[in-house]
């Protein structure tokens, strides 16, 4: 029987893409090839690459002057690769620190220009969302991550300010609208809403490439990939294939903003239990609370113990909070339906 999948990622897919990603593997598009064996260079899979960045075009409401990739090594990589496009050794970049990603992004942008954290919610657990914070006169961009998968915050606004955001997206992208014109760079691993581990999107405005002296490995260099429509060298297909699934059923559900009222509604359910079931009680600031990733904590020993057994006998998965942080992380991205949020509030009422 089908469980209610609850983890951060990777994570939940819609049914039918599934399903039709399963008769893919066996013969694509009635070629008598899997996807899984058919040249990246073939005319099917350069039409899936085309299709794949122009939906991502089309939902965020993209323009001409950003290009869409599709590459690997997970957003991890793209905590070193923004820097190393972005900044030169002798410029200034800033950062708002929210969480364990944030973190590694400033260890890994260090390496390649001066870094200021200009706001920190460390030393409260990162339990909130900064809120005020001053930039530095000279800094080239403002890096922030929009959502913390660790902790369940999310920034509810969205800074504006007079340089360009580069942002790690890669827990809420596509689940809600966004102000295309303030990002130059935005990153995101599919794993958690938009398509199987293995690929990597990312969206750079193309006037914040080849600004920079050092030279830049040609693997590494956004340019190169820029310039060959991802398929400098063989693409993950399969995940790119399956993205490109996810987003066909984005459009065809609404779009962003038909999925972003879903989200607030699923949430608001959620929530509510928690703050009305004297067994449980949120971990973060009521107003930086993540439409994402819900963590939340059980008042007792006892109720901890007995929701995950009722979360085993009830097909519940994946509702176990980050391994340093304890507790439960209920991940509700967007191909979580409505039932399995109600199945998980029933299942809250039993404790």
């Amino acid at each position: 029987m089908k469980k209610h999948n609850f983890s951060s990622g990777p994570a939940i897919l819609p049914q039918s893409v599934m399903q039709e990603a399963a008769e893919a593997v066996i013969d694509f598009n009635g070629m008598g090839l899997s996807i899984l064996e058919i040249s990246h260079r073939s005319k099917e899979f350069v039409a899936v690459m085309d299709e794949a960045q122009a939906l991502t075009k089309e939902l965020l409401g993209l323009s001409e002057d950003y290009s869409v990739l599709f590459l690997t090594g997970g957003a991890s990589s793209q905590f070193y690769m923004t820097a190393m496009n972005l900044l030169d050794s002798t410029e200034t970049a800033a950062i708002i620190d929210t969480g364990n990603w944030s973190a590694k992004t400033i260890k890994e942008n260090r390496l390649f220009g001066h870094i200021t954290v200009v706001a920190s919610s460390k030393a409260d657990d990162y339990k909130h969302i900064p809120k005020t914070f001053e930039l530095p006169d000279n800094a080239k961009y403002l890096h922030i991550t929009t959502n913390n998968t660790v902790m369940g915050t999310q920034f509810q606004e969205i800074p504006t300010v007079d340089i360009p955001l580069v942002a790690d997206m890669s827990s809420d992208i596509f689940s809600r609208k966004i102000e295309v014109e303030k990002y130059g760079l935005i990153y995101a691993g599919a794993q958690k809403n938009m398509g199987p581990a293995g690929t990597t999107m990312v969206i750079v405005r193309k006037d914040m490439l080849g600004t920079m002296e050092r030279q830049i490995p040609t693997m590494l260099d956004y340019r190169t990939h820029v310039n060959k429509g991802s398929m400098f060298n063989t693409p993950p297909v399969f995940p790119v294939y399956v993205s490109m699934l996810t987003l066909r059923w984005l459009k065809a559900n609404g779009g962003i903003e038909a999925m972003e009222k879903i989200n607030i509604a699923k949430a608001e359910l959620l929530y509510n239990e928690i703050d009305n079931n004297p067994n449980f009680e949120g971990r973060v600031a009521k107003a930086d609370r993540s439409l994402m990733n819900v963590t939340f904590m059980a008042t007792t020993p006892e109720a901890e113990a007995k929701f995950f057994k009722l979360c085993e006998e009830h097909l519940i998965s994946g509702i176990k909070g980050y391994r340093t942080i304890g507790g439960f992380r209920a991940s509700i991205y967007n191909a979580m339906p409505m039932s399995s949020v109600e199945h998980l509030v029933s299942v809250m009422k039993m404790v």
